[in-house]
């Protein structure tokens, strides 16, 4: 007999800058019209949202959704301990989970199939990926209570399935489960382009930022055999989508892929080919011989910055992203900034997100008639 299914959206703010601001709003926007979205959903019984912004609890009653207060600061939350409290405590046995800007794109039909799997499924561990999940939606397993579930959100899907003994399935790859909002270099795709559902767009319209770098970068990807470099945690998915649908020469350096899920990042464990040789060459040699050989290159800057072990603050990290070199007082990252901003090719930065869903909205708006491919 089909389960009605349980949604479960956390959505944690600490802003403590304007370009965090930013990041906030921009998320909120995403929040409220993803929300509509799940109100209209089939097999939905309930919708909840954790958050530590009471500000929310209007938007969630407006859409139906419950509201919980959490009053923790997001950089002393542990996701895998409040989760498990919420689902033991709420009595859920069919969970939908995803962040609060986490597939922002989801269309109706998208959600429509994700519950009616998993309301009609005894033991399902869905996700879009497998060690970096934003959305995860599961049957809550008998053992749930003795698990050791993750600190962020990004390894439940390997934790449910390694531990709670449940098979994971991964669901299709589209824009809708792919694209996700993490940084601003996500923003300025999704402002660029014609994605956004209508509270983001109007939101985003009233933003002033440079989508110069981005339209330059637009531009190569859409000409003929152009070298583009593709560098950080790239997974074969997008390198296979980009290989099928644009006419370009890749330049791919992979490099610690589920870096975050296999906690390398936190043990300090992580190394940089790319950072070997920033570190015996310079950012300078590094930015000059890129322009050499690429037209235009997305950078996941946060390999490096785990290379070189800096830990820079969200406002330090976004502000690189914009390329706002001026705002950033440590010396190497404005450095780093400034090369990147001034390179003589385009050169966009940002997290994971930038070389995977991102980059996958950039193939949907260049080559809209193959949206929907695989």
């Amino acid at each position: 007999m089909d389960e009605a299914v349980s949604v479960v959206i956390f959505e944690g703010t600490a802003s403590a800058s304007p370009v965090e601001e930013m990041i906030v709003g921009v998320r909120r926007a995403l929040l409220h019209d993803n929300l509509e979205k799940l109100s209209r959903a089939d097999r939905i019984g309930r919708i909840l949202l954790v958050s530590n912004n009471p500000a929310l609890a209007g938007m969630a009653r407006t859409a139906g959704a419950e509201f919980l207060l959490n009053r923790q600061h997001p950089r002393s939350f542990h996701f895998g301990r409040e989760l498990k409290k919420l689902v033991l405590g709420q009595g859920l046995k069919k969970v939908f989970y995803l962040s609060g800007a986490g597939c922002p794109l989801i269309t109706p039909a998208e959600l429509d199939g994700i519950c009616s799997k998993l309301s009609k499924s005894s033991s399902l561990l869905y996700a879009n990926n497998v060690q970096s999940a934003d959305i995860v939606a599961f049957t809550v397993p008998d053992n749930f209570a003795s698990l050791e579930l993750p600190e962020r959100d990004n390894s439940l899907a390997m934790t449910l399935r390694d531990q709670g003994g449940l098979e994971l399935e991964l669901m299709p790859q589209t824009l809708g489960l792919l694209f996700d909002l993490d940084t601003p270099a996500d923003i300025l795709v999704l402002g660029a382009g014609p994605f956004a559902g209508p509270r983001a767009r109007a939101h985003l319209d009233t933003l002033e930022l440079d989508y110069g770098p981005l339209e330059r970068a637009k531009a190569v990807l859409g000409d003929s055999y152009q070298d583009v470099a593709l560098i950080g945690r790239v997974g074969a998915p997008i390198i296979e989508r980009l290989n099928a649908l644009l006419k370009l020469r890749l330049r791919v350096f992979s490099e610690e892929r589920g870096m975050k899920a296999l906690g390398r990042l936190e043990s300090g464990a992580v190394v940089s080919l790319l950072g070997l040789l920033i570190e015996r060459a310079g950012l300078t040699y590094f930015f000059e011989h890129l322009a050499g050989v690429a037209r235009c290159a997305f950078i996941d800057s946060r390999v490096l910055f785990a290379h070189f072990k800096f830990d820079f603050t969200d406002r330090e990290r976004f502000l690189s992203d914009l390329g706002l070199w001026e705002q950033i007082e440590h010396p190497w990252l404005k450095e780093f900034t400034r090369l990147a901003a001034g390179c003589a090719i385009p050169v966009l930065l940002g997290g994971h997100s930038l070389v995977s869903g991102s980059l996958w909205a950039l193939t949907c708006e260049l080559a809209p008639e193959l949206q929907a491919a695989p």
